[in-house]
Parts: C-alpha cells; structure tokens; sequence
C-alpha cells in the first residue's frame, strides 16, 4: 500500500460521518498536498472492491463511504440537514428475517436507509420522490430487504 493510500485509509478510518469522495479528499490533502482527486477516486473504488468500504445513496445525489463496520447497522437520514443517524433495531432486525422467510427465503443481508424530519419540525412536503423528496415514506424505493 502506498503512502498516500495509507493517509486515504486512515481518513476514512478517522471519519465518524459518512464522507463523499470531495470530502476525503478535503481531509486527506490537509495530510498530504500531494494527493490528487484522481488518488482518492482510485483509491476508493479499490477499497469497496476489496470490501473494505461501503457505498451509500442518501438521496443528496453523492455516493458516501463508510469502512465496512463489524456490526450491522441501519441508517436514518434527516432530509433537511443530511446528518446521517446509524442505530440498530432489534425488532427491525426480526420483522425483516420473518418478512423473507414468509417468501421462502433466509435473509443473508439487507440494508435499511430511513428518511426523515425531525418531529415537530417543518412539515415534510409530499412529492414525487417518495421519502428523499420529503414525502410520506410509503413509496420510497429505499430500504427493504435484500441480499
């Protein structure tokens, strides 16, 4: 591994959001100015192949990263600030292991991507986009079960 794919790694490793590509590669030439924006582009595209990284869409039209986490986690996305909110569920968890086995499958991954307004906040507006655009959630194509 190259010097400036270990600056790029520990970026990553460092970062306690889910930074977009522009962003790493804000954080990792204030490390080394030398690091062009091709590297950090390179650099993680070899890291999600390697399953080092996970990609993300969180609807802001930007793939984010985070480093493949041990634990499994779901995400809430709050639609106005794009702060990004890991948790896990128990309930979730088990409601979506029947969900499958109800259609004749075991479950062997998933990924969970909630979008949202903080309650009491400004009243979400119903468009096409389902939950990204602000709408009710019920027709989003995020989340789900698959594997």
């Amino acid at each position: 591994m190259t010097g400036q794919r270990r600056v790029i790694a520990q970026v990553l490793s460092d970062s306690d959001d889910h930074p977009n590509v522009e962003t790493v590669y804000q954080r990792a030439s204030e490390v080394d100015p030398r690091i062009s924006i091709a590297t950090v582009y390179r650099t993680v595209k070899l890291f999600e192949q390697a399953s080092i990284l996970t990609r993300h869409d969180f609807g802001d039209g930007r793939a984010r990263y985070e480093v493949d986490a041990p634990e499994h986690h779901d995400h809430l996305i709050d639609i106005d600030t794009g702060k990004v909110i890991e948790f896990r569920n128990d309930e979730i968890e088990r409601l979506q292991r029947e969900a499958a086995l109800a259609l004749g499958y075991r479950l062997v991954g998933h990924r969970l991507e909630l979008f949202g307004v903080r309650a009491g906040g400004r009243k979400a507006k119903k468009t096409a986009g389902g939950a990204r655009g602000g709408g009710d959630g019920n027709d989003s194509p995020s989340g789900g079960v698959s594997g």
